[in-house]
């Protein structure tokens, strides 16, 4: 028996701590392999490219469909979301610790935004509540307490009760777009299209997917963009055209603006005190581009942009009085 007793002792004090070692190890790994797995399932709305870069590891580009969903909600909702930006972010801080806890990107915040707004208290017609909009069925399979107090409407509870579904949801589809999309439209109707498709591609199975559903998507994308404007450059989402004229070496010579409306390739060089085949050089198919009706990249040499931004009102009034002048 004090054999038994000794072997017992030695193993507590010398080699449990090494078994717990090893196994706190193994889950950090595994919870980190888990985060990297959940992140990448972001490949059908972005590209996915390790920075390397600890403090923000990923970063990602918009895939190319994704572009035309932008624009109009942007026109709509741009402002409010910016203005977002500054008033929600204890409320991000709090999502981003629940969710990558739960090796969830954080990026996924953004579906609580169009949900509800934040909004604690927001109730849908179809009994949906909180800032998840969690139906009461779901609430009490995963725990949420409905009486005396919604626990729905607490932002910890129901975003780890979010948490729950948006796992289970990855774990069947593997994407996070699908998620994005089941989360509103169901796992069930999600099943159902993809089988009818035979494709788990969203871009290749939204038009039978429900108009609300598309929509919920298609917000989702466009508050995405909102939020991370830093991490998806402006310049690789709305408008890709090529830099003619400009070599890497010479890159840090020039800086961009985003702009619409029928500007004049002329009427620019005239204020920035460019000659206009430089600048037409640089932006060869701007004109052609806004006359559709679309937004341009508009590359500028250095100390450029701050001039177009201080006298863009003047600039435009120039350019349309340009297009409309009778020429004899």
């Amino acid at each position: 028996m004090r054999f038994q007793y000794l072997i017992k002792s030695i193993f507590i004090i010398f080699l449990l701590p090494v078994v717990l070692l090893l196994l706190t190890g193994y889950n950090s790994i595994a919870q980190s392999d888990s985060t990297e797995q959940f992140r990448v399932g972001f490949s059908s709305l972005f590209k996915v490219t390790n920075t390397g870069d600890n403090n923000k590891p990923f970063q990602f580009q918009l895939n190319a469909k994704g572009v035309s969903f932008i624009e109009a909600y942007m026109e709509k909702q741009g402002p409010s979301l910016l203005k977002m930006k500054t008033w929600a972010r204890p409320y991000f801080n709090l999502y981003d610790q629940i969710l990558t806890k739960n090796g969830i990107p954080v990026e996924l915040k953004y579906l609580s935004v169009i949900e509800s707004s934040l909004a604690s208290n927001l109730v849908s017609w179809a009994g949906a509540a909180g800032p998840w909009q969690i139906m009461p069925e779901e609430a009490k399979r995963l725990g949420l307490k409905l009486l005396p107090i919604d626990e729905r409407t607490d932002y910890y509870k129901s975003t780890q009760a979010a948490c729950t579904i948006l796992k289970e949801l990855y774990a069947e589809f593997g994407d996070w777009l699908l998620v994005v999309a089941a989360y509103n439209g169901g796992a069930g109707r999600m099943r159902q299209v993809i089988k009818k498709k035979g494709s788990n591609d969203f871009w290749q199975i939204q038009y039978d997917l429900p108009l609300e559903t598309r929509n919920h998507v298609k917000k989702f994308i466009a508050t995405h963009y909102v939020f991370e404007e830093d991490a998806l450059r402006a310049s690789e989402i709305i408008n890709k055209q090529p830099q003619v004229g400009i070599s890497q070496r010479d890159i840090a010579l020039y800086e961009q603006v985003i702009i619409s409306g029928r500007y004049k390739l002329s009427v620019i060089a005239i204020w920035i005190k460019i000659s206009e085949s430089q600048l037409a050089q640089l932006n060869p198919i701007m004109e052609k581009t806004l006359s559709q009706g679309k937004r341009y990249n508009l590359t500028l040499p250095k100390g450029g942009v701050e001039i177009f931004e201080a006298h863009k009102k003047e600039i435009l009034q120039a350019s349309i009085k340009g297009l409309y002048e009778i020429k004899y």
